[in-house]
């Protein structure tokens, strides 16, 4: 689904909000694994499940027609510095939540760009009839745990030892959900 494009700024940096267009995929290709490898809060290591254009262009062309689906691209000055996503499924069952997911670059922490990308999904989300948004955090990812919790999200379970990270030790995954009131 498509949204409209919203401008912010944010401690001195101005920045919009959009619907990721076919022409983001070839920044996108490049920025995931760079995001990636800026923390250790992700999912993957750079480079790990590599997404490239063409990927990204079928992904953003069905999440543009999916009614449950919704990519989001924060922009300063034409560069992507950060993007979320809202994924459904055509699923009778679950038809009824999305999962989302987030990141920006590292040199943007502080601006309220995951904020700003969090805000307009939930602002989607509750307007487009998604009862639930469901999310996963690394435990140690106390900021993100804290602005999750400021939105409504709960914690619903905790994967207990269920990533391994640099220092070799596991740690525990975070399963979050927001019920729309």
């Amino acid at each position: 689904m498509l949204i409209e494009t919203r401008h912010y700024q944010v401690n001195g940096i101005e920045y919009l909000i959009r619907s990721a267009e076919p022409a983001d995929a070839p920044a996108l290709s490049r920025l995931r694994p760079k995001i990636d490898g800026e923390t250790e809060n992700m999912d993957r290591e750079p480079g790990e499940a590599f997404i490239d254009v063409p990927g990204f262009e079928r992904i953003i062309a069905a999440d543009s027609e999916k009614p449950r689906n919704l990519f989001l691209a924060a922009v300063i000055q034409e560069r992507i510095v950060g993007f979320s996503r809202c994924e459904g499924t055509e699923l009778k069952r679950f038809s009824h939540k999305a999962d989302f997911g987030v990141c920006v670059l590292k040199e943007f922490w502080g601006c309220g760009i995951g904020r700003n990308l969090l805000q307009r999904s939930i602002e989607w989300a509750d307007t487009n009839g998604v009862m639930k948004m469901a999310l996963s955090v690394l435990e140690t990812n106390e900021k993100a745990i804290r602005l999750y919790r400021k939105f409504g999200f709960e914690v619903e379970g905790v994967l207990k030892n269920d990533k391994i990270l640099s220092d070799g030790k596991y740690y525990n995954t975070v399963i979050m959900g927001r019920f729309r009131p």
